[in-house]
């Protein structure tokens, strides 16, 4: 069972994906599909569908990939958050994910508090979990999962484009790893896709092993090293928040990208509460 959920951690950060915005009053809702290849072969897609409004958020991302590779040959990821969202903080309440190959398939779902995890089942259990290192408890405080850390507000007054877009540290735990992304500005350039023409945010990113890895895991090591990992975030201009267009990423079987090819965003004339 270790080959899904290596995947499932290597997607959940190739797909720096977000599909939403953050805005007061009614929900908006924001659709989009990516395009993910890996050393130039495209081997699947993302999409995925969100709603948010100033005290809210859903979301829920599905990828299939097919590939090269062995360890992501034939492979359907779904994911699911959702929280509240405080003085511009993030902090998700629940969270899912099923990964499923031609050999295993992995569900995990997670109970958190204002972004303090009560709660974790993983089926099957993991059949790893004496070779790995232990997550304190410390450490599932303040958290975000993978697919709630993507929601990137801006500060009220900072510029949508430019250095404020990308310098934050995600704290992520995804029911098993613990590890942070930090972010960092490096300039800015135009993109263009269905829905979206105009000027992204070009942001640096170095991924810190924290704990729930195993202790030999060679990816791990290869990630905490890696120097190759790059974001582009595109401006929400009523929302006030950034989301990922484009992601770059060294992995251990060559450059892998995701690309956002249409990212569409509008009202839905609801009101979003917050599940509890």
């Amino acid at each position: 069972m270790r080959t899904v959920s290596a995947c499932s951690s290597l997607v959940a950060l190739l797909l720096l994906v977000t599909t939403l915005a953050i805005v007061p009053a009614a929900a908006e809702v924001i659709a989009a599909r990516y395009a993910v290849t890996l050393v130039g072969f495209r081997i699947g897609e993302a999409s995925a569908r969100g709603a948010v409004s100033a005290a809210a958020y859903r979301v829920a991302l599905d990828a299939h990939l097919t590939g090269l590779a062995e360890w992501l040959a034939h492979m359907r990821i779904a994911l699911a958050s959702s929280g509240e969202i405080r003085r511009g903080a993030v902090l998700p309440n629940a969270y899912a994910t099923t990964a499923a190959s031609e050999r295993d398939t992995r569900t995990v779902r997670m109970a958190l508090a204002a972004g303090n995890v009560r709660a974790v089942d993983i089926s099957p259990p993991l059949d790893d979990e004496s070779i790995r290192i232990p997550v304190s408890s410390a450490e599932k405080r303040n958290v975000l999962d993978p697919t709630s850390a993507l929601i990137m507000a801006v500060p009220a007054g900072e510029a949508l484009v430019g250095p404020a877009a990308c310098n934050r540290t995600l704290q992520i735990y995804d029911g098993v790893v613990r590890f942070d992304l930090t972010m960092s500005y490096n300039g800015t350039r135009n993109v263009s896709a269905i829905g979206y023409d105009g000027p992204v945010s070009v942001c640096a990113v170095r991924y810190k092993p924290i704990a729930g890895h195993r202790y030999d895991s060679r990816s791990t090591k290869f990630m905490a090293q890696n120097h190759d990992i790059e974001v582009w975030l595109a401006p929400i201009e009523r929302a006030h928040v950034v989301i990922p267009f484009h992601i770059g990423l060294r992995t251990m079987a060559g450059m892998a990208y995701v690309d956002a090819v249409e990212l569409h965003l509008q009202p839905s004339g609801k009101t979003l509460k917050a599940d509890r």
